[in-house]
């Protein structure tokens, strides 16, 4: 498989995770499961490609998977997927308050 191919795998999962820790930990940001799950997943690959952009390191290396850049994509993924779903439970709360 392809390197661009499982960095893309690891931001999807991480982001799920990141959506779905956050929505359990911040009940009034939280969009549901499924919900959480979707911003969770688009923000992790978004915010994982993002970085990888920036840092350049966590594109890992063309001939091989490496370790390092695996995890910084988990994390970059985790921590973009919480994120874009604090952004949109926050957008979603405010338009049922008003």
């Amino acid at each position: 498989m392809s390197g661009a191919i499982i960095n893309i795998i690891v931001q999807l999962i991480a982001g799920i995770i990141g959506g779905n820790g956050l929505g359990g930990a911040v009940k009034n940001l939280s969009l549901g499961t499924t919900g959480n799950t979707i911003a969770g997943a688009v923000g992790g690959v978004a915010g994982g490609a993002g970085l990888a952009s920036l840092i350049p390191m966590l594109a890992g290396s063309a001939s091989g998977v490496d370790v390092g850049a695996l995890v910084g994509q988990f994390v970059g993924g985790g921590v973009s997927g919480a994120i874009l779903t604090a952004i949109v439970g926050a957008i979603v709360s405010a338009t049922k308050k008003s």
